[in-house]
C-alpha cells in the first residue's frame, strides 16, 4: 500500500500563493485526465438508473451469456443480466464502499496523528507502537481476520479495511505535525495561552490539509482494490447486488466461453484505479515544491 514518506509530507504541508486553477497541476496532463475520468465515473454512478439501459439485476435467462450487441453493449452474464448496467450500478458500491473506508481512516488517523505528533513522549509511543502492530499484519490478511469474526458482508468489509486504513494516514499528520508545532505561530499561540487542542485542531492541521488530501486520494486507489478482493473471495459483497469484485469472481468461470463479465469489470478496476494514482501523484507534485514544476 503507498505511503507518503515524512519528508514528502513536510514539503506538501507548505502553502503556496498561485491559484490553484492557474498553478503547474494543469500541466500535467495525465493527471488532469485522470480528473476528468475520475469525474466521469462519479457522474455514472450517481446518475446509474438513468444511464444505464436496463435493471442491475433484471434477469432473463433466454440471454444467457451472450455476446456483446446493440442491445446489450457488454453482452450478458450467466442469468441473462446486462452486463454494462452491472458495471455502471457497481461503481456506486464500489466507489461509495473505498470513500468511506477512507473517511474511517481519516476520522480516527487524524486526530491520532495530530495528538501523537504533538504530544510526544509516552502519547506518542503508545500510539505508533500500536499502528506498528497493525502495520506488522499484511493490509488484506488483517481485514479478512475482522471479517471472519464479526461475519462477511460491506459494513464488515469496509470497518474492517478502516481499521487498517489509519496508520497510513496518521503517521503522514504525524510527520507534519512534528515540524508544525515547532513553528513560530504555535509557540505565540502557547504564549497567548491558547489551549493545546485549539493548537492542535485550529492552528495545526489546516497546515496538515494538503498531504491528507494527497493520501486520502491514493488511498482510495487501494481500497476499491482491496474491497474488490474482499467481494472476489465472497467476503465483502454478497450477491446479487452489483459489485465489480463480485461481477469479475462470477466472470471467471466463464472465461474461456464468455469472458465478458469478467473483462468489463476487470478493465472498470484497472481503469478507476490508475485515475486515482495519477490524480493522487498529481496533487502531491501540486502540493510539493521539490518537485513542482515552474
Amino acid at each position: 500500500m503507498a505511503q507518503i514518506e515524512p519528508s514528502q509530507s513536510i514539503a506538501i504541508a507548505a502553502k503556496h500563493k498561485r491559484p490553484f486553477f492557474r498553478s503547474s497541476f494543469f500541466k500535467n496532463y495525465l493527471a488532469v485526465a485522470a480528473g476528468v475520468v475520475i469525474i466521469m465515473i462519479v457522474l455514472l454512478s450517481i446518475f446509474a438508473p438513468i444511464v444505464a439501459p436496463y435493471g442491475p439485476n433484471d434477469q432473463d435467462l433466454s440471454l444467457s451469456l451472450q455476446p456483446a450487441s446493440g442491445e446489450h453493449l457488454f453482452g450478458t452474464d450467466k442469468q441473462g443480466r446486462d452486463i454494462f448496467s452491472r458495471v455502471i450500478f457497481g461503481a456506486r458500491t464500489t466507489l461509495l464502499g473505498a470513500v468511506f473506508v477512507v473517511g474511517i481512516a481519516t476520522v480516527i488517523g487524524v486526530p491520532l496523528g495530530l495528538i501523537a505528533g504533538y504530544y510526544g513522549g509516552r502519547i506518542d509511543s503508545l500510539i505508533t507502537r500500536a499502528f506498528d502492530v497493525i502495520l506488522a499484519f499484511p493490509a488484506l490478511l488483517l481485514a479478512f481476520i475482522i471479517v471472519a469474526v464479526f461475519g462477511r458482508g460491506l459494513e464488515n468489509a469496509v470497518i474492517a479495511l478502516g481499521i487498517v486504513y489509519i496508520p497510513m494516514i496518521a503517521r503522514v499528520v504525524r510527520s507534519v505535525t512534528l515540524v508544525q508545532k515547532e513553528q513560530t505561530y504555535v509557540e505565540a499561540a502557547r504564549n497567548l495561552g491558547f489551549s493545546n487542542l485549539r493548537i492542535i485542531f485550529i492552528h495545526i492541521l489546516p497546515n496538515c490539509i494538503s498531504p491528507i488530501v494527497v493520501q486520502c486520494t491514493i488511498d482510495l486507489a487501494y481500497a476499491i482494490l482491496d474491497l474488490a478482493a474482499m467481494s472476489f473471495l465472497g467476503l465483502g459483497v454478497q450477491p446479487p447486488t452489483a459489485d465489480w469484485g463480485a461481477m469479475l469472481e462470477e466472470g471467471r468461470q466463464y472465461l474461456l466461453i464468455s469472458p465478458n463479465t469478467a473483462l468489463a469489470s476487470g478493465f472498470a478496476i484497472m481503469i478507476t484505479v490508475i485515475a486515482f494514482n495519477l490524480f493522487g501523484d498529481g496533487l502531491q507534485q501540486h502540493f510539493d515544491p521539490k518537485q513542482r514544476k515552474v
